[in-house]
């Protein structure tokens, strides 16, 4: 069952990353050497396979027709309606890209960027903040390697301490969880005591200060990301749409950059170009 879960955190997060660079084009999935997949903020990215997988099974009964960039995203839609997250339409109709380039994949979000970076960077893709609360949500699945928090936990200014802002009930558990030194290995769940389960937990836990990475707790340091967060686990005026919106931003992501008619190809093996 968690490997389960990992499989749907991996593939949620793979849909992420292949649109914040070229647009949905399945781009990231192309092995070519100095590719979209060698940088750094793409480290740990997987489900690879499960979208090779299902491309194969396609391929097999209708040739030519579905693209590797739709699977992504079908794929990530359908881990999270099986994390008990909500299930929703996504237009379909994308085409896979030809190129896949390291150097175009160097505006990625990155876990220390602060919020002013975080922003530009969605907004630069035609996403608003609130867009950038709810796909952070995202992270109400999966882990994250430990060394991602070190700064966070051991240097966050300069002088050997860690982020003020980390409630100190929180703060012995993280590093107990991520020691000084932790490497690609040691992993750290991204939504405490919640990452199993499609919810708003993750956002609960950034509003109280239990957000593991540092870009989460990043939402609370600006007044329109903050006004959202509160709008979901604010108390007596919060509302109950978030799984339809988290699914509107979905949408909405899956459509940066779409590649349709005479542009790209219909990939028949989702690593190589035809």
């Amino acid at each position: 069952m968690h490997e389960d879960m990992s499989s749907a955190a991996r593939l949620l997060r793979l849909s992420f990353h292949d649109c914040f660079v070229q647009g949905c084009d399945a781009s990231i999935l192309l092995e070519a050497e100095g590719g979209e997949a060698e940088a750094p903020g793409n480290a740990g990215v997987g489900g690879f396979e499960v979208i090779g997988a299902a491309k194969k099974r396609v391929e097999s009964l209708c040739p030519g027709v579905v693209s590797c960039a739709d699977i992504v995203m079908l794929a990530a839609r359908d881990a999270v309606a099986l994390s008990d997250g909500p299930d929703y339409e996504l237009p379909t109709g994308r085409r896979d890209g030809r190129i896949s380039s390291l150097a175009l994949a160097s505006h990625l979000p990155e876990v220390n960027d602060p919020i002013r970076v975080l922003k530009a960077k969605f907004h630069a893709k035609g996403l608003s903040e609130k867009d950038l609360v709810l796909l952070t949500a995202a992270h109400t699945l999966g882990t994250a390697a430990c060394f991602l928090t070190s700064k966070r936990l051991y240097n966050f200014s300069g002088r050997g301490d860690p982020d003020p802002t980390i409630s100190p009930r929180f703060l012995p558990r993280l590093k107990s969880f991520c020691p000084l030194n932790s490497d690609f290995v040691r992993r750290i769940p991204l939504d405490w005591a919640s990452e199993f389960e499609f919810d708003d937990h993750i956002l609960r836990n950034v509003v109280t200060g239990f957000a593991v990475l540092a870009s989460d707790a990043q939402l609370t340091e600006d007044r329109k990301t903050r006004q959202v967060l509160e709008s979901y686990v604010g108390g007596g005026h919060a509302t109950s749409s978030f799984g339809a919106d988290f699914a509107e931003a979905m949408v909405k992501m899956g459509r940066i950059g779409v590649k349709t008619g005479s542009q790209g190809e219909i990939r028949k093996i989702c690593g190589k170009v035809n």
